[in-house]
């Protein structure tokens, strides 16, 4: 008896990828191999730059408010400093 493929399965399954992968350039949105590989890749980027964007906010506003506090004749480190005090 051959072997039963489900066709149904395996469509969906390239649909999704191929879905996933629009707006991208030239191959990488419509031939399956290759978007495979760069949806993997852009997903590990998306997943390791979430976590980055915090240290970078974080960073932003830092100099912000030590940019902030600079007028007033504090540095970033003393203003916190002050405001851990008054907790």
């Amino acid at each position: 008896m051959p072997r039963s493929v489900n066709s149904v399965a395996s469509r969906a399954r390239r649909k999704k990828v191929l879905k996933q992968t629009r707006g991208y350039w030239g191959a990488r949105k419509n031939v399956l191999t290759i978007a495979k590989n760069v949806l993997e890749k852009g997903l590990t980027y998306a997943y390791r730059d979430r976590k980055q964007k915090k240290r970078n906010f974080r960073s932003i506003w830092i100099q912000r408010i030590n940019a902030g506090v600079r007028p007033h004749g504090l540095s970033y480190s003393d203003f916190m400093g002050k405001v851990h005090a008054r907790m």
